[in-house]
């Protein structure tokens, strides 16, 4: 009978030596440990011994219990800590629910905003973040003495190459390759020397449009605005435009929206105005047709821009534009 003791304790050893998952531990432990594994079993045999045998039998059957439990207990703990096993699972708990990301609202906007172009008959255009001084400042008529460049607050990289500070030079670039008709948006990240606030950063995101034609005029540009404007906010929102001044349109206007909040009533969000600044927009100056080789006398066209993290603030009824760039998930699962 002691033989068979130290054969199970043996047999326990080695087949604990290989264990590496949970399953597998499970299983050693039914083997030896379960109701009809090989200790109980063992113990079974108590009633075929002498009776004089059996209380230094049933001491070393109870050591032996003893001593596998201990092992056993071991092995769980190093598997439940990983300790060079693979890492181990509990089946009794519940299941973890899968995270489900979303897209960031400031993509949500953004894809509203091409979605709705689109269907205005545009098409979305790209471009690089980093810039020539010409694509930026030069073709949409800013010499590099004019004083519209301090408008700009910008990041220079070196005498000649900028971080663009609007993507208007995607309008360049497209109709240095492309003859009119032209219809287009230009959505994507512009960068400003700005420090951060609740409505400044120096990285932002705006879609700037660019038509161009034959007879292609002002009325045109108020067409699209107010149905830009209607398709993102609602009908009763109503488009005001006022006179403004940009180097690369003439005239030139700044337009606002009815305040998306009171509807034009008047609250604290637009300082009791009932209106909402937005950006600007006007008739392409001839000096930026001159620069892509477009012919003044015989196309016209308008321009126009925003601010998409602006959209979204104002969609949102969102008050600090940093909120879109910590990464708090707490904010963003709210979208």
């Amino acid at each position: 009978m002691p033989e068979q003791i130290d054969q199970i304790k043996r047999d326990f050893e080695a087949e604990a030596k290989d264990i590496r998952t949970a399953d597998a531990l499970e299983d050693l432990r039914i083997k030896y440990l379960g109701r009809k594994g090989h200790i109980s079993n063992a113990f079974s045999l108590l009633a075929e011994i002498p009776k004089e045998e059996k209380p230094k039998f049933g001491q070393e059957l109870n050591k032996l219990k003893k001593a596998v439990e201990s092992q056993y207990n071991t092995l769980y703990e190093s598997l439940k800590k990983g300790k060079g096993k693979d890492e181990y699972l509990d089946l009794t708990l519940p299941g973890r629910k899968p995270f489900i990301g979303r897209k960031h609202p400031l993509n949500q906007v953004s894809d509203e905003i091409k979605s709705i172009f689109k269907s205005l008959g545009f098409t979305i255009e790209d471009g690089p973040e980093i810039e020539t001084d010409f694509y930026n400042f030069e073709a949409l008529n800013m010499p590099k003495s004019h004083p519209a460049r301090d408008m700009q607050d910008t990041l220079y990289i070196t005498e000649d190459i900028v971080l663009r500070t609007h993507t208007s030079p995607v309008q360049i670039r497209v109709m240095q390759n492309k003859k009119p008709p032209i219809r287009m948006i230009a959505p994507g990240r512009v960068y400003r020397r700005d420090t951060p606030d609740a409505s400044h950063s120096p990285f932002f995101h705006q879609a700037e449009g660019l038509v161009v034609g034959e007879d292609v005029t002002f009325a045109d540009l108020k067409g699209v605005i107010e149905s830009f404007a209607c398709q993102m906010f609602g009908e009763d929102i109503n488009v005001r435009f006022r006179p403004s001044f940009f180097p690369f349109t003439e005239p030139s206007a700044e337009y606002d929206f009815s305040c998306v909040f009171c509807r034009g009533k008047g609250c604290r969000v637009c300082k009791n105005t009932g209106w909402m600044e937005i950006s600007g927009a006007g008739m392409v100056h001839p000096n930026v047709f001159k620069a892509v080789g477009y012919d003044p006398e015989k196309y016209t066209g308008y321009a126009f821009g925003m601010g998409i993290d602006r959209i979204a603030m104002l969609k949102y009824g969102i008050n600090d534009i940093r909120l879109f760039f910590e990464n708090d998930l707490r904010f963003l699962n709210q979208f």
